[in-house]
């Protein structure tokens, strides 16, 4: 694969494996009991509580487009990848449902989150449907079992990562036990990217992919979902409220341990002892800001994603992939990882 070109193919992208997935995601959430549907609507943006018509933005639909263009790289059309991207957009919604709990977020895309829409009772009960709904539609194609076996991995990943991110809040920033950069890498690969590489790489497998394709893919989603999760904590701190529908330095203000401040926290020099103090002292997220661009965090978090982004390049160069398919993946990485930066 070549290096990186203009995104500006990729909402054309996003779109066209959205209007391929749907029709087959409402059918599957419409067998779903009545009022668990309604709260994975609601979840999915189709709907306001009590079911009635909404204006609300639903989601780019990124691993569902994944899942359809590893199907087509692997010279099969798109349809053959519909099953995976539906297994994995229920898995990722899933996956919000009980994150925003464990995080006690209260808004998504501008909205109250299902568990303060429904309750945390209801909500948990509409993961749990959404996940038996995965699986259920993975079981129902024709490389169940392996299928399966992709999806298990990347559950278990996906607990570990989110396991790692819980217990990063309760570490302290300083000192021996402080969270180091590589410690997060690691926990971005488990909870963002798993589920991205096993998106192309399902898709890769019903597409009929040998093997080697099917890994290829997979190393490649879990790269890309360090460079996208280190993008989401640049924007976090610096990136446009008008753009990014979070406040100006939003992960400052929650003390979020992401990885520009980690990376700055790790250097050495006195503005990285500054910065040490302005975090453990509660001060003001806009000199922490200012401090962590100074000691060169939010350069390191830019670098870390050229890395990914090389190394997603580099796990599918040697594999044989349609062109057209290769085109649209170059689109929407560069789309990904260059979201107002």
């Amino acid at each position: 694969m070549t290096a990186l070109t203009s995104a500006t193919a990729a909402p054309e992208v996003l779109g066209r494996c959205r209007t391929l997935v749907r029709p087959a995601l409402r059918e599957a959430v419409g067998r779903m009991h009545p009022w668990v549907g309604e709260m994975a609507a609601y979840s999915f943006g189709w709907c306001e509580v009590g079911g009635g018509p909404t204006l609300a933005p639903g989601g780019k639909g990124l691993r569902q487009a994944l899942a359809v263009l590893g199907a087509e790289a692997a010279g099969a059309p798109g349809p053959a990848g519909v099953p995976a991207a539906v297994a994995v957009e229920l898995v990722h919604t899933f996956s919000l449902l009980h994150d925003d709990i464990m995080d006690g977020d209260a808004a998504r895309r501008r909205r109250p989150t299902v568990w303060k829409a429904y309750g945390t009772g209801p909500a948990v009960l509409a993961g749990d449907a959404l996940f038996a709904l995965a699986v259920e539609t993975l079981a129902a194609t024709p490389t169940g079992p392996g299928a399966l076996r992709l999806l298990s991995v990347a559950l278990g990943d996906l607990v570990r990562g989110q396991a790692d991110d819980l217990l990063f809040a309760t570490r302290p920033w300083t000192g021996p036990r402080r969270v180091r950069p590589g410690e997060y890498r690691t926990m971005a690969e488990h909870k963002t990217g798993a589920l991205l590489g096993c998106a192309a790489a399902l898709g890769a497998l019903l597409g009929g992919a040998p093997p080697a394709v099917v890994s290829a893919f997979d190393r490649a989603g879990r790269h890309l979902g360090i460079a996208f999760q280190v993008v989401d904590d640049v924007l976090g701190i610096w990136g446009d409220p008008a753009v990014t529908g979070k406040p100006v330095h939003g992960d400052l203000r929650e003390g979020k341990k992401t990885f520009p401040v980690l990376a700055a926290l790790d250097s050495t020099g006195p503005v990285a002892g500054r910065l040490a103090a302005v975090l453990e002292g509660a001060g003001e997220p806009e000199e922490a800001a200012a401090l962590i661009d100074e000691t060169g965090g939010r350069a390191a978090a830019l670098a870390e994603t050229r890395r990914h982004v090389a190394a997603v390049e580099s796990a599918i160069a040697d594999v044989p992939i349609v062109a057209g398919a290769a085109d649209d993946l170059r689109s929407l990485l560069d789309f990904l990882v260059r979201r107002d930066l």
